[in-house]
């Protein structure tokens, strides 16, 4: 019988009827979906690779780091410094707070999101794709052809600097907040640029002048309620591109980093900017 099941489950062609609808996940969602499509299912090594650290261990307390009165304070600038420094090398990851990034613009990019979700499939489905050549581009799993289990997840990004798109280019659903909303991540991204180059040792412009802090891509990601969570994952285990990401979390939650070998739970704040050092600054320079 397990064999029997098995030759008739057709992967390939399950993979490019869910693709070929350009609706994404929340579509199967929509559709009342209440078993989750074997696609989806990941590889129990998968799932149970590491375990997830509790709350309460002293040992996996995310870092946060306050930033207010870094450009005033010299001494408090030493302090955020050395705090960063701690905080890159041991977890390659940490929570601002006190950032600058006004919550009306963080709070309406949330907003933007959902709207962006919620359109007609119809109206979806003229940024659908997978050629990351364009500007703006809907997809549900980049690598949903190559990939052991797609995940949860849909997902809308921008390529908003060095070379923004024509205003024409971006769904008018989040047109105003997206552009606005880069406008603040390339501010935050030249402090942090800053003080990341101290926290290395080096002259404060040192990595801006590399051109670190020039590109911005903006990336919705979605993830609708799932009929068997126990079975997939949003998003599987990964290192970030490019120099850093800042992520922004809702107040549901769910996004874990690896940390001495377990998962932590990192703890959504409403003023926190979830900061990730990502490959190509490890590249540059070591963390000591």
């Amino acid at each position: 019988m397990a064999s029997a099941a098995a030759a008739a489950y057709d992967r390939l062609a399950e993979l490019k009827a869910f693709d070929e609808t350009k609706a994404g996940v929340k579509g199967l969602v929509d559709a009342g979906v209440a078993e989750l499509p074997r696609i989806f299912h990941a590889p129990p090594h998968i799932l149970d690779a590491y375990p997830t650290a509790a709350a309460e261990d002293p040992n996996y307390v995310f870092p946060i780091i306050d930033l207010g009165g870094a450009w005033e304070d010299p001494e408090k600038r030493k302090k955020v410094v050395a705090e960063i420094r701690d905080a890159s090398a041991s977890w390659g990851f940490f929570q601002v707070v006190n950032h600058g990034v006004p919550a009306s613009v963080v709070e309406e990019m949330k907003a933007g999101a959902h709207r962006f979700f919620n359109l007609d499939v119809e109206e979806k489905k003229q940024y659908y794709g997978r050629d990351m050549r364009k500007k703006v581009v809907y997809h549900s799993n980049l690598d949903l052809y190559t990939s052991s289990s797609a995940n949860w997840r849909d997902a809308v990004m921008f390529q908003m600097a060095p070379n923004p798109p024509a205003p024409e280019e971006l769904p008018t659903s989040c047109r105003d907040v997206v552009t606005e909303y880069s406008s603040e991540m390339l501010k935050i991204g030249d402090s942090l640029f800053e003080l990341l180059s101290e926290a290395l040792g080096l002259k404060s412009n040192y990595l801006k002048e590399m051109g670190c802090a020039e590109g911005v891509n903006v990336v919705y990601n979605y993830y609708p309620a799932c009929p068997q969570p126990e079975l997939t994952l949003g998003t599987t285990q990964h290192a970030d591109i490019g120099f850093i990401s800042v992520l922004v979390q809702d107040d549901v939650g769910g996004l874990q980093v690896l940390h001495k070998d377990h998962w932590v739970d990192v703890p959504p704040m409403a003023d926190g900017l979830v900061i990730n050092i990502a490959n190509l600054l490890q590249v540059i320079n070591e963390f000591p």
